[in-house]
């Protein structure tokens, strides 16, 4: 007698009424692609629970994977034996010894899901705690705090008795909620802002503005890097990699400085929109937060937004910064962020940013240049690339096609 299930849990799922079957499915399908290099592993459905069977597999490399997968709150190992008071007596046992950790107190919690089962919950967890006491020394029971809980769950196909409590990610299962667009840099917040995204249901597709000679190959190999690591939470991810240089020359030449954060954000956005619109995404993503710098006031936000129709996220928006760099740390994109290659708003920046502008006053100011001839090439010249979980860079997606 083994272990020989993963048990997952989802907790906001089961608030989802009518459209709880289609979360739970779409769940299942991301479980069985996140194992999909393990092959003898099987993921099943039943009623409030998903199961992974372990089979050959090893259970720490799978629990490492499940971890990463939106809409799993937590995990746990566990034993299916018959519905029969004997055989959960022994798997209670076998469980509680798996536990490790010399524990000296216990807890046993029953659900009789399947009710035509003759024993009551109430009845079952007294006589299978019991069976594990009598055959354990030095174990006590402690129902508020013990150091082990064992949990059996009665189901018509057979009882899965399980211990422990793995954490995991939780949110929403990726899919579920659309595609949006998400503005990478290479900075800290955004992509701890794709990060909470996707862990709303949202499935990401990222754009960067790269501008050689300005910015170098490393700059770029930042911003692959962190795609590559929000990859491990999401799967493949596309990124578009706009060549900005033209652009920024020209405003330079023909913005004054105050403004010239906010225009290079609205050409930005404006971009950001047509490869939108051009990939069926309907939002744009970000990482701004409320008051952090210059291009973030409302005002600044105000003026940039007027350029697009499409909605502007904002998940970080009244995050302080050391929640942010928490999260970042979390997910593991914090040491990559911090590595000292700039980005082209970092370049480009201006030490005079108007902090207060004026959508009026914008919109004359970039009336000075012909900037749609400019916008069409950038849009025209995007490179996409196909970013996964395992490969840092997969190919270009015109490879793929």
């Amino acid at each position: 007698m083994k272990l020989d299930h993963i048990l997952v849990r989802y907790g906001e799922l089961a608030l989802k009424g009518k459209n709880r079957s289609a979360f739970e499915n779409k769940l299942k399908e991301n479980i069985i692609h996140a194992l999909k290099g393990h092959p003898t592993a099987r993921t099943k459905k039943t009623y409030g629970r998903i199961l992974v069977e372990i089979n050959e597999e090893d259970p720490d490399e799978l629990i490492a994977k499940l971890k990463h997968v939106f809409g799993i709150s937590s995990l746990s190992f566990a034993l299916k034996v018959p519905n029969d008071v004997e055989e959960m007596k022994a798997g209670a046992l076998q469980a509680f010894h798996e536990a490790g950790g010399n524990p000296k107190t216990l807890k046993i919690k029953a659900r009789r899901a399947y009710k035509h089962f003759p024993i009551g919950s109430e009845q079952l967890a007294p006589e299978i705690g019991a069976h594990v006491l009598r055959n354990t020394e030095g174990v006590g029971v402690d129902l508020k705090n013990p150091d082990v809980l064992i949990q059996v769950e009665v189901r018509e196909q057979g009882t899965y008795i399980s211990y422990g409590k793995i954490e995991a990610v939780g949110g929403l299962p990726l899919g579920t909620s659309g595609k949006v667009l998400l503005m990478l840099s290479g900075g800290i917040d955004s992509p701890v802002a794709g990060y909470k995204l996707m862990r709303r249901g949202t499935k990401v597709e990222a754009i960067h503005f790269h501008t050689p000679p300005y910015t170098n190959e490393r700059a770029r190999q930042k911003v692959e890097d962190l795609t590559q690591i929000l990859a491990t939470y999401g799967g493949t991810i596309r990124l578009h990699v706009v060549p900005f240089t033209e652009m920024q020359i020209a405003m330079k030449e023909h913005i004054p400085s105050q403004y010239m954060m906010t225009v290079m954000r609205r050409m930005m956005m404006r971009i950001a929109e047509r490869i939108a619109e051009r990939e069926d995404i309907l939002a744009i993503g970000n990482g701004e937060n409320l008051g952090q710098v210059a291009s973030q006031t409302l005002e600044s936000m105000n003026a940039i937004n007027e350029v697009t129709t499409l909605p502007i996220l904002r998940p970080l928006l009244s995050d302080d910064k050391q929640e942010v760099i928490d999260v970042a740390h979390s997910i593991g994109t914090y040491e990559t962020s911090i590595l000292p290659h700039e980005d082209c708003c970092t370049v480009f920046a201006p030490t005079d940013a108007k902090t207060k502008p004026k959508r009026e006053k914008v919109s004359a100011i970039e009336s000075s240049f012909q900037f749609s001839d400019l916008v069409e090439d950038a849009v025209t010249r995007t490179e996409t690339l196909a970013i996964t979980r395992e490969n840092k860079r997969d190919q270009k997606m015109d490879e793929l096609l």
